[in-house]
């Protein structure tokens, strides 16, 4: 008979919620009947990180995809209507992405599809359950701090 491990169990028990949250997220974005993938909404969540519109390398990099990637995305985006290249005023050679009204208001259907599924996710826990699990994933999310008030992060 094998010891139990722990750490295996939260790492299992980790992948298993990961898999629920994406699961019901899906489900509440097909309710909204968007027509977006999940790739999708996460570029159109990170363009809305930018201040102004960024060029398909800084999209790839954010992603920590390849650009041929970003480029696939892009594309059915913009047949969608959501996004649209422009080209960069200092220099006509490079092509930023912008989102488009639409987009907007896809990003809004997708935050408020977002929240509901967190709210069904998170249904079962109380405010200070709520909160101390917001405390342990940043933890996790951030890394450990070194000692000096420094996270390190990978």
């Amino acid at each position: 008979m094998t010891a139990p491990d722990p750490d295996g169990l939260l790492a299992e028990q980790l992948l298993r919620l990961t898999r629920r949250v994406h699961r019901i997220q899906k489900r509440h974005l097909e309710h909204r009947d968007l027509g977006i993938t999940p790739a999708q909404s996460r570029l159109l969540r990170t363009l809305a990180h930018y201040g102004s519109p960024p060029r398909m390398a800084d999209l790839a990099e954010r992603l920590e995809v390849v650009p041929r990637a970003v480029t696939t995305l892009v594309d059915g985006l913009e047949t969608a209507g959501k996004v649209r290249r422009v080209p960069d005023p200092a220099n006509r050679r490079v092509i930023r992405i912008e989102l488009t009204d639409d987009g907007r208001a896809a990003l809004g259907e997708l935050r408020a599809a977002r929240r509901s599924a967190a709210e069904e996710i998170l249904a079962p826990l109380s405010d200070g359950q709520r909160a101390v699990l917001g405390g342990l994933l940043d933890t996790l999310i951030d890394g450990p701090d070194d000692g000096r008030g420094h996270r390190h992060t990978a």
